[in-house]
């Protein structure tokens, strides 16, 4: 099995050859420079036994296409490659200018490092610069992809800055390279709270660039693994260079699929009328939900809303809401309804809702 030293500093050599001169080392000469490495660590090594794995701090850059499998089913196999291949040789070129390893390619995402090279705020900055750098790219893609009338692209983007283990992971039939730690489990994590076009970072990440970022409020997030809440935010720019995040969402957290049953009751005049009306919630995120009703509101009618949220164990009741968009489906209506006042036992138990099923735990109906 190769060594895992070895390959992180042939690893490390080939993207300082690419970065200098725009060309990968040849295959010829890769070979030529793991065997001097693994010769010299040897020595190094005085013929002594050394730990199989490397364990070191690096900013973790994890990007994820969203809904690219609904473009990838309405669109031809070559379409699809051609759109994955532009974006991903954009994106590399991106991420080599700003000095990242690409540790791999996942499918639709890409999985990216960055070390600190001494300085614990220089990886992190180019983390953030690069992470920027990739929404700017994706929206001039965009640009490009809309005029051939193809479909448009977007990156959700999670990162976070932590010790991780390096090592040669299977056997001399097969064997692969990984990074692995509870650090890029979070960062994934991350990844998966982020919105079309959105930059999220954890907190270790947001301490270490020192004011190198704009960002929003802190958000609190339910983590699996975790026994506290993990502290996010959402990165909108980097003054110091000019550069904001394209906003691609007007909705301002993530949404889920459901099918919950609910009641609701009309306000009128600030008064809740007592008659109970019941419908259905396709989706909800942290400030809102899709419902489907058989009677259609108008626009801005106020009501409140009484359900059950399973995972959580919460019964949520006088949450009042505003319709905010009618739209008539199949002889029903659906209301786009945005909450306007809730208990923060109630908000804490809708956002842990949303959290748990991102993470792969599925709601019961």
């Amino acid at each position: 099995m190769k060594d895992p030293v070895v390959h992180e500093a042939l690893r490390q050599i080939q993207d300082i050859v690419a970065q200098e001169t725009g060309s990968a080392l040849p295959a010829n000469a890769r070979a030529r420079v793991e065997k001097v490495l693994a010769t010299a660590l040897g020595q190094l090594g005085g013929g002594g036994q050394r730990e199989n794995y490397l364990t070191r701090e690096v900013t973790i850059l994890l990007a994820d296409l969203r809904g690219f499998s609904g473009i990838s089913s309405a669109f031809p196999a070559p379409v699809v490659l051609e759109l994955l291949n532009s974006c991903f040789v954009t994106m590399s070129e991106i991420i080599f200018r700003h000095h990242g390893t690409i540790d791999k390619f996942m499918g639709d995402s890409i999985l990216v490092l960055f070390e600190s090279a001494g300085d614990a705020g220089l990886g992190v900055r180019r983390a953030l610069s690069c992470s920027v750098d990739m929404q700017i790219a994706m929206e001039a893609l965009n640009g490009i992809n809309k005029a051939r009338d193809l479909p448009e692209m977007y990156f959700g983007i999670g990162i976070n800055t932590g010790r991780v283990i390096s090592a040669m992971l299977g056997s001399d039939l097969y064997s692969e390279y990984a990074v692995i730690g509870d650090e890029v489990n979070l960062a994934s994590r991350i990844e998966s709270f982020s919105l079309r076009g959105q930059v999220l970072i954890s907190e270790s990440t947001w301490v270490r660039c020192e004011g190198f970022v704009a960002t929003g409020d802190p958000m609190d997030a339910f983590v699996k693994g975790r026994s506290k809440l993990v502290v996010l935010r959402e990165v909108l720019g980097i003054p110091s260079l000019g550069k904001h995040v394209p906003r691609q969402e007007v909705r301002r957290s993530p949404r889920v699929p459901v099918t919950i049953p609910f009641t609701y009751r009309m306000v009128v005049n600030r008064v809740v009328v007592p008659e109970e009306r019941r419908g259905r919630i396709l989706d909800i995120g942290y400030h809102g939900v899709l419902a489907e009703v058989e009677l259609a509101l108008s626009p801005f009618s106020e009501l409140t809303l009484e359900f059950d949220l399973p995972l959580v164990g919460m019964h949520v009741a006088e949450l009042y809401g505003r319709v905010v968009k009618v739209m008539p489906k199949d002889g029903m209506a659906r209301l786009g309804v945005e909450f306007s006042s809730m208990v923060p036992e109630h908000k804490a138990a809708i956002q842990l809702f949303v959290q748990l099923i991102i993470q792969g735990t599925e709601a019961h109906d």
